[in-house]
């Protein structure tokens, strides 16, 4: 699409609104979208693209011109990757019929009184009202457009000038019935100087024929919210036909072993067989379902995210997310449905293997097959990544001083002052650079967060003392005696201390964890924070002597505001 020539704006045929193409790009975008989640949408999605490609001459075009070759190339072998797919998920569907047997089971009433796709309708609803607002007022445009172009004079002129203002933005020159116009292009390619261009006078305005107006913003958002609302439209339409394809009848049923991932709450299904769950054979995500007490299965039910069930997954998704979840065992449960690529699922489980109940449980997302590097990327990965030593461990590599200890902001840390520091100075610009309008809001509301931010990741500091701690924060430094503190965390890229009475004392951010697993090191603050445990808990280990005022620690953020007044000084002067 980058290398495909464009058409030039003309007064025959003028850079405007195009509502086909429009929809052709919504197509096109959604068809990628639909190649990783709905192989079938995405062969129709093909299909279509294809057709429009046909009516602007792309077959045509492809011999001659090599961006269409290539993204003929590209469609058929994304064609024939969709077909595999699909022949594959058939041949899953007819194993999984055969390792079932004939025997089937009705589907639990909790299961059967599960529904899928309200939340994204209810989505789906908001982006594609908000994609009709859009095409609204850039019909707006258009109309306002075209009514003061049928009173206005048509004039041909000459261009004289072409250069570009200080933002980029082409400026034209056209002399035309004794008068020089001025006018923004957007293609300063298409008028040469010397050229002639036609255009339309109405008083003080004038306006391009070739360019007549702007409404790319307003196309944009029209792009946006359609994509969005019509995956969501299509995702709650998928699941609801899935799921009320699984209640239709008896379904086969395998005994499997299931455990819930700690990573992102997957669901991991292994064979009956692979007691020590070494192999997992698919996955999917899930959400409790619960009987209905009113009995009406034809009724609405409960839709996944609605009712108790969103409380349990928000509890797990919590405990996930803190760091908190212990590793789950393997449960013994009974799998509803056939199980394949893109299948909804069902199963039966009990939570802990004391429970005397079962609960049930159905995917809401499709089933996807376990493939090694998922594997990997699961929890023996993040295992290995994150090795937790104990207590003993880590003092074991510490010796008792005299002096105080000191840890301070790393490299990964200042790297991420620095870059909060340009987004900062690039935010005062962008807003000092408009008149006084409610978008200065946004800098009285972002910018203390920004600065306490800068400060902290740029300059944090925690030594440890005879007596406590000294934690050098963004606008003070803080005393924490040992006597009151309960606990250290590292979390969410911050450094916690809990003392036993007052609210804790935070640093964040103080680096960046997840970047720093990623390039195979152990993130700095997190280090710290093992250390500092470590003294909480071996007294022995802590510092003779207390820590003088050199070494406590100096907050920079009162200097940091002092150089954001003096940079928005500098920014309006410069303007």
């Amino acid at each position: 699409m980058e290398a495909a020539p464009v058409a030039p704006c003309t007064s025959a045929d003028p850079c405007a609104a195009d509502w086909l193409g429009l929809g052709t790009a919504v197509v096109l975008v959604l068809t990628l979208y639909w190649v990783w989640r709905q192989p079938r949408l995405a062969l129709a999605g093909l299909a279509a693209t294809l057709a429009g490609f046909a009516v602007y001459g792309g077959f045509t075009a492809a011999l001659g011109e090599p961006s269409a070759l290539v993204f003929l190339m590209a469609a058929a072998f994304t064609a024939a990757g969709l077909v595999h797919r699909l022949a594959v998920a058939g041949r899953q569907r007819a194993l999984a019929l055969e390792a079932a047997g004939p025997a089937a089971q009705p589907l639990p009433a909790a299961a059967r009184t599960f529904r899928r796709g309200r939340f994204s309708f209810a989505l789906a609803a908001l982006l594609l009202a908000v994609a009709g607002f859009g095409y609204w007022q850039a019909q707006q445009v258009v109309d306002a457009y075209e009514e003061r172009a049928a009173g206005a004079t048509h004039l041909s002129g000459r261009v004289t000038a072409l250069k570009e203002d200080d933002d980029g933005i082409g400026i034209l020159k056209v002399k035309a019935d004794g008068r020089t116009y001025r006018f923004e292009t957007a293609f300063p390619e298409d008028f040469p100087v010397d050229s002639r261009v036609d255009i339309v006078v109405d008083g003080d305005w004038a306006a391009l024929v070739a360019e007549p107006y702007d409404a790319f913003g307003w196309e944009l958002l029209v792009l946006v919210g359609s994509v969005a609302g019509l995956a969501f439209l299509t995702n709650g339409v998928d699941g609801r036909t899935r799921s009320q394809r699984l209640r239709r009848g008896p379904l086969p049923v395998l005994h499997v072993l299931v455990r819930e991932g700690q990573d992102d709450g997957r669901t991991w299904v292994f064979a009956a067989d692979d007691l020590e769950g070494l192999q997992p054979i698919l996955h999917f995500h899930s959400l409790y379902a619960f009987e209905d007490e009113d009995g009406d299965e034809d009724g609405d039910g409960l839709d996944a995210g609605d009712g108790p069930a969103s409380v349990v997954e928000l509890g797990k998704v919590t405990e996930i997310l803190r760091g908190e979840d212990p590793p789950q065992p393997l449960r013994e449960a009974v799998l509803y449905g056939v199980p394949y690529a893109g299948a909804e699922v069902a199963f039966v489980a009990r939570d802990d293997a004391d429970d005397a109940e079962v609960s049930v449980e159905c995917s809401v997302t499709a089933v996807k097959p376990a493939v090694p590097r998922l594997v990997e990327l699961g929890p023996q990965r993040r295992k290995r990544m994150n090795p937790r030593r104990s207590v003993d461990e880590i003092a074991a590599g510490m010796t008792p001083t005299a002096g105080p200890r000191a840890w301070t902001a790393h490299g990964f840390s200042r790297a991420v002052g620095l870059g909060l520091l340009l987004v900062q100075g690039g935010g005062i610009w962008v807003t000092l650079d408009e008149e006084l309008s409610w978008t200065w809001l946004w800098l009285a509301v972002g910018l203390p967060w920004l600065v306490t931010a800068v400060a902290t990741a740029l300059t944090w500091r925690i030594t440890a003392d005879r007596d406590g701690l000294w934690v050098t924060g963004a606008w003070r430094v803080r005393r924490v005696p040992w006597n009151v503190i309960t606990s250290v965390r590292h979390s969410d890229d911050g450094i916690r201390v809990g003392r036993a009475k007052d609210s804790p004392v935070e640093l964040s951010p103080t680096g960046w964890a997840w970047l720093e697993h990623r390039l195979g090191r152990e993130p700095h603050a997190g280090r710290a924070v093992e250390e500092l445990q470590a003294l909480l808990l071996r007294p022995e280990l802590r510092p003779l002597e207390e820590a003088p005022t050199g070494r406590q620690g100096v907050p920079v953020g009162p200097p940091l505001v002092a150089l954001s007044v003096l940079w928005g000084v500098a920014v309006l002067l410069l303007l």
